[in-house]
């Protein structure tokens, strides 16, 4: 690929063996801007996660389980695809004494000791980023004006906020917090952005000191005088300054965050000053929800849930009558969510797949790979939505009239697993992977898995993957009252279909327990289940579930959906 032999000769001018290309931004977004995204103009990789490693003589890209076999057809050609974490790039490297350059503003240093660990490399820090070198393009960058959430959808108020994380800087005896994570400075200042098309982010960052002294670093343009006034205790300098004021720092104690502070940042503010590295304390203090956000959550879910089931009723109805592609159907989707006031725009890329698409676990449909639904296949689709109050994240599996027995068999062992999740005992002692053993219990019976982890922690109109909790293999994470988070099996089968059932769930106190509630509200498809193979319990459980749902939606349906929905949510 001509792209690719530009970049490897800048190699020599640069004194380096190999370069390597992170997914993401300086803000280390998830989800970023098309003309930021030099992970996939280099590799034609499209996934929201992954490396590419270029050395002068090979090429590999390295992506974790969830893209695999997509990485494989996007990037095959030109790249060997490797699984990430077993196979990772100082497994690549051992044995040789060579220099890999890195863009430092794009790199924490925890990300390039765990590349480079054992290995003879010598990571090298570039300033100027090679792929800007051989990309010419149009900058894009967002303008659109920083806002603060209203008073009455915010859980805790700033200064609420500002004393829980001021306290965390006096037990670390440190002087100062420097917040690198835009969605922790969201979180901390009650302030969203737009600058991701999929999260309501304000791209900045913030330096925080333990006499509650606070600067916001931002594009300016960015800044209203409206948004000035309201925070007073808030000053805003230009981001340009920012490297500026931290040199300026001596002698002081920083608290940083090892997961996004980048070797740039690192860098200046080691030269002068002791760091202390932890995980920012503000991803624990914004994955507890208030009780106020939890109502707003619901809503959010009610809103969200009515206009999937609309989805589900008129793709059920005309998926045999019109021609309905995965692209067509996802445009539908986001429709019905249009016609809600409070939605903004997506969570993320929607997951429209039918037949064996569905078996690429974060695949997205493109003119390329466009199916269309035909009778006797399954569906998958997997989407979101970011409401004024609330970030949603739902999966349904929808028959297309199939009748293949082993299908609903294994649907329902996926479903037997969300069942487990959804109504697990959680005891003091428990901890995630336990949990997520028994999602996958019912499938492993029949010698089955899937590659991805069972649960993602969900932001408050943030990000829709969110952590520190999530439910997996290794997670040893003990749950607490007000965590919101995904119950997600699946299963996959390579070039013949995926299946996968996600709602959205959250901790609360019930007779002094701590239990999980239900807050997606979309009925699960019926016509996939294999009642032979479910218990009494199992049963109970989706009755009260579909219940539920119908008490939640009916009053959002018309006459004839109100009628599709008392029997999609009729008892089993």
């Amino acid at each position: 690929m001509e792209k690719i032999i530009k970049l490897k000769k800048i190699f020599l001018k640069e004194g380096i063996d190999g370069y390597i290309v992170p997914k993401n931004n300086e803000f280390f977004n998830e989800y970023i801007e098309n003309n930021e995204d030099r992970l996939k103009y280099i590799s034609k990789f499209s996934g929201s996660f992954g490396y590419a490693l270029i050395l002068k003589n090979k090429n590999y890209l390295f992506v974790d389980g969830r893209y695999s076999i997509q990485a494989k057809i996007e990037s095959g050609d030109f790249f060997k695809i490797l699984t990430l974490p077993h196979q990772m790039p100082n497994k690549i490297l051992r044995g040789r004494k060579i220099k890999i350059g890195f863009d430092p503003k794009l790199f924490t240093k925890k990300r390039i000791e765990i590349f480079f660990k054992g290995s003879s490399c010598k990571p090298v820090a570039i300033d100027k980023n090679l792929i800007d070198q051989i990309w010419f393009r149009k900058s894009k960058n967002k303008l659109s004006k920083f806002y603060y959430l209203p008073d009455k959808t915010a859980g805790w108020t700033f200064k609420n906020k500002l004393n829980r994380v001021v306290k965390n800087i006096k037990n670390f005896n440190a002087d100062y917090h420097f917040i690198s994570a835009s969605e922790n400075n969201a979180w901390l200042l009650n302030i969203r952005g737009k600058d991701s098309n999929y999260s309501p982010l304000p791209n900045c960052y913030v330096l925080l000191d333990s006499k509650k002294n606070i600067i916001l670093f931002a594009n300016l343009k960015k800044i209203s005088s409206v948004f000035k006034k309201k925070n007073k205790f808030l000053k805003v300098f230009d981001i340009k300054k920012l490297d500026i004021t931290l040199s300026k720092i001596k002698k002081r104690k920083f608290i940083i965050d090892q997961n996004t502070c980048s070797v740039f940042y690192e860098n200046i503010i080691s030269k002068n000053n002791e760091i202390s590295k932890s995980i920012d304390p503000i991803y624990a203090l914004k994955s507890i929800k208030t009780q106020k956000e939890i109502e707003y959550i619901k809503k959010a879910h009610i809103y969200d849930g009515a206009a999937l089931t609309k989805y589900l009723f008129w793709l059920k109805k005309n998926y045999d009558k019109k021609v309905i592609s995965e692209l067509s159907g996802e445009e539908k989707l986001l429709n019905f969510r249009k016609k809600n006031k409070f939605f903004n725009f997506l969570s993320f890329p929607t997951i429209s797949a039918v037949g064996s698409n569905g078996a690429i676990i974060h695949y997205r449909a493109s003119k390329k790979t466009n199916k269309i639904l035909k009778k006797g296949s399954i569906y998958l689709i997997d989407s979101g939505g970011q409401y004024n109050f609330g970030t949603t994240d739902v999966t349904r599996t929808i028959s297309l009239d199939n009748k293949e027995m082993r299908v609903k068999n294994i649907f329902t062992r996926v479903l037997k697993g969300h069942i487990a999740v959804a109504s697990y005992k959680l005891k003091k002692s428990t901890v995630s992977s336990q949990i997520d053993k028994t999602a996958r219990k019912y499938l492993k019976e029949i010698n089955l898995d899937y590659e991805h982890g069972t649960g993602h922690g969900v932001g408050f109109f943030l990000n829709v993957h969110e952590g520190p909790y999530t439910i997996s293999k290794n997670s040893k994470l003990k749950f607490k009252k007000g965590v919101v988070i995904s119950n997600e099996p699946g299963y996959y089968e390579k070039n013949k279909f995926g299946i996968r059932i996600e709602n959205l769930i959250y901790t609360k106190k019930s007779k002094n327990k701590l239990i999980f509630e239900n807050l997606t509200m979309a009925p699960i498809d019926k016509s996939l289940i294999d009642y032979s193979i479910l218990n009494n319990f199992e049963k109970v459980w989706i009755n009260n579930y579909h219940k539920k749902v119908n008490d939640k939606l009916k009053n959002f349906m018309n006459k004839k959906e109100a009628e599709e929905l008392k029997k999609a949510c009729s008892a089993i």
